[in-house]
């Protein structure tokens, strides 16, 4: 007799919530491991960024035909040649959920060059090189919720390309990253691009946000402070939720409406960073406490795992919190913890880790290359 229990990814793919793997290299790909859990974790999509890429190629030697096939080759040339075809192989491993799903999961995602996050021309012209580098309809271009961003998001968006806005952590910003969603859309519109294929998620920051205010907390050292550790990261995505209510909604903005009415897809809220970095938190609270309809979680492997063996899916655990969260938010004001402070600082630290990512990636990449020549 077989156990017909659902297993935990599955009660949360049930709850609304689309699982996309947080990781991606050509092992996981010739190995079928990325098949594997599509089949077996319910995985609906994946998130890469330079970190993930530059871990790949340091270990294993899966990508030792493709230094030596590249010997020669420009570096960057390299990298994008890399990166590109990976990218490309997961999409057409997922291409058959995106076809099931009418094109809202099976997607792939892959960063523009992250130095070039404070420039909007440069990240608009390069969203649209590896759109039509990687070929598939089921990729998104992520493109960080920079102010230098936020227009280049709207001119990729307005050209029919999918984005996955990356980097985000206040709720103003993204309440600004909405709005350069819909304005893509309505000159997507305009321009008579079919409104339907276009996806777009909006990737806001968890666990680095604990990271943070846990320090600050930790730092003051009242009992009021330590009381509140654990608390910032989940009310702050509560809050964003609730500013996605506002737009997206059903009895939503005359705007939005308008746009749904010609095909469009809601931008959809993706929770990032949710692998915990507090060894005393639960190792799955990041997925456990945002469970609504309609989102994305992008996990780690390990958290995957750990979700996957132990995961608690007891239904909404967002909609109606939202005055609880500004409450939260409100006490960390109150001992001297400000949100504005915190998130400025960590979009500025994700630009950079991810500079050094990329940095590193072709260092990497270079010794490779080099070694396949001589």
């Amino acid at each position: 007799m077989t156990d017909s229990t659902p297993r935990p990814t599955e009660r949360l793919s049930e709850a609304g919530v689309s699982i996309w793997l947080d990781d991606l290299s050509r092992e996981r790909l010739r190995s079928g491991n990325l098949a594997a859990l599509i089949a077996e974790k319910d995985v609906v999509g994946v998130t890469t960024n330079p970190t993930i890429f530059a871990a790949a190629l340091t270990h294993g030697d899966a990508y030792a035909g493709a230094l030596s096939e590249l010997a020669g080759t420009d570096v960057e040339a390299a990298v994008e040649r890399i990166t590109t075809d990976d990218v490309r192989a997961a999409a057409d491993v997922l291409r058959p959920v995106h076809d099931a799903t009418s094109a809202v999961d099976g997607r792939v995602s892959i960063e523009v060059d992250p130095r070039l996050a404070r420039d909007t021309e440069a990240t608009a012209a390069t969203a649209v090189r590896l759109w039509e580098t990687v070929g598939r309809p089921n990729v998104m271009i992520k493109i960080p919720a920079t102010v230098e961003g936020l227009p280049a998001i709207t001119r990729t968006l307005a050209a029919g390309i999918s984005v996955n806005v990356t980097l985000i952590f206040s709720i103003d910003r993204y309440k600004a990253v909405m709005d350069a969603f819909l304005s893509g859309l309505e000159q997507a519109k305009e321009a008579g691009h079919d409104l339907a294929p276009i996806g777009s998620v909006a990737s806001f920051f968890v666990s680095r946000v604990d990271s943070e205010v846990d320090k600050r907390l930790t730092a003051l050292g009242t009992d009021e402070a330590l009381a509140l550790r654990g608390q910032a990261a989940i009310a702050n995505a509560r809050l964003a939720y609730a500013a996605y209510e506002d737009i997206f909604s059903a009895d939503s903005t005359a705007r939005w409406a308008a746009l749904a009415a010609a095909g469009a897809q809601p931008q959809r809220p993706l929770w990032a960073s949710t692998g915990v970095k507090n060894p005393e938190y639960r190792d799955t609270m990041y997925v456990d406490e945002l469970v609504v309809r309609g989102v994305v979680n992008t996990m780690p492997e390990a958290t995957l795992d750990a979700f996957a063996d132990h995961g608690i899916v007891l239904g909404d655990t967002v909609t109606g919190t939202a005055e609880a969260a500004a409450a939260t938010i409100a006490a960390l004001e109150a001992v001297g913890v400000s949100m504005d402070e915190v998130t400025a600082q960590l979009e500025d630290e994700g630009v950079n880790k991810f500079e050094v990512s990329w940095d590193e990636l072709l260092t990497t990449t270079k010794a490779g290359l080099d070694a396949a020549g001589e």
